[in-house]
């Protein structure tokens, strides 16, 4: 007679310390996290929400401040030097986003097919630009623009002509977006070369194989892989073209006929607050013009989810 295998009974498993190893990672990983939550909500919560708070009410010469709820946001939208501003804007996005997004690519492009020590210093060249500070580098391009000292100025006068006055009305859009896309571009050059570096190589192996040279390499291989990367560098360029503030506000103090107090939305704000002492209307446009730059990211991304890998 055969006597049946009998299978062990598991015992079992003990997890109440397993339970309590994770309670105690997830409470150490809260406390390193903590102080950057806090300063995160005391210095931009925290006055985000007063900010809207103070968006909400009025203040006037009788009466002092009272609840005008959303009053002040019909106000802005049909305040015509607030919508001046955003036109504007949003020329500086049509002309400076492809710029600087174009020249970005072509030159992290370039570096990538380069292996010499020059690409590094090149690199590093068309990096730095983005090291100085904004107000460092539009000062620095004041003193270039001046049409009194300035070295463009002193070169045409050497040369027996007149010089132009770039910081005139009709060419202070090109000596803006001179400026910002001087600082910017080695920023999303150094993006788009990171994700160029990280394709495989044996993809390009294939495709020299299949007898892409290298412009359809370019074209057909890298740019497709790099998309995500590239969608990143235009809501960052579109971004920060619609918060256009300190290279405006620096030429403004050498043209001020050309660049008033108002050119721009964050200009606009700045003057209200400021100048005029209008704080209320100040953070309704400010707020106004987070709506449009959420507005326009999100529309952006929501059009661009396929390139960039999402459903």
């Amino acid at each position: 007679m055969s006597v049946a295998a009998v299978a062990p009974v598991p015992t079992p498993v003990r997890r109440s310390g397993l339970g309590k190893l994770i309670r105690r990672r997830e409470r150490w990983g809260w406390a390193f996290v903590a102080p950057f939550l806090i300063v995160f909500a005391v210095f931009l919560i925290a006055p985000l929400i007063y900010a809207f708070d103070m968006s909400l009410y009025q203040k006037g010469l009788v009466g002092g401040e009272r609840f005008t709820g959303l009053h002040n946001y019909v106000r802005v939208f049909t305040d015509p030097l607030f919508l001046q501003g955003l036109l504007r804007v949003a020329f500086y996005v049509l002309v400076m986003v492809p710029i600087q997004i174009g020249l970005g690519t072509i030159i992290a492009l370039v570096l990538d097919v380069l292996v010499t020590k020059l690409s590094r210093l090149s690199r590093l060249l068309i990096f730095l630009p983005y090291a100085v500070p904004a107000m460092i580098g539009a000062l620095m391009w004041s003193f270039i623009y001046s049409p009194n000292f300035g070295p463009i100025t002193q070169l045409f006068n050497a040369l027996g002509l007149n010089a132009p006055n770039i910081l005139a009305p009709n060419h202070i859009f090109a000596a803006l977006v001179n400026v910002v896309t001087w600082q910017w571009v080695g920023y999303y050059m150094i993006i788009i070369y990171s994700a160029l570096r990280a394709i495989d190589p044996s993809l390009y192996e294939a495709a020299l194989l299949d007898g892409a040279g290298g412009l359809r390499t370019a074209v057909y291989v890298k740019l497709p892989l790099i998309a995500s990367a590239l969608i990143m560098c235009v809501v960052f360029s579109l971004i920060g073209t619609l918060q256009f503030y300190t290279e405006p506000v620096i030429l403004g103090s050498a043209a001020p006929s050309a660049i008033p107090p108002t050119y721009t939305p964050n200009m606009y704000a700045a003057s209200l607050a400021f100048n005029q002492g209008l704080f209320n209307y100040a953070a309704t446009v400010s707020f106004s013009l987070g709506v449009i730059v959420f507005i326009g990211s999100y529309l952006f991304l929501f059009l661009t989810r396929k390139q960039n890998g999402l459903r």
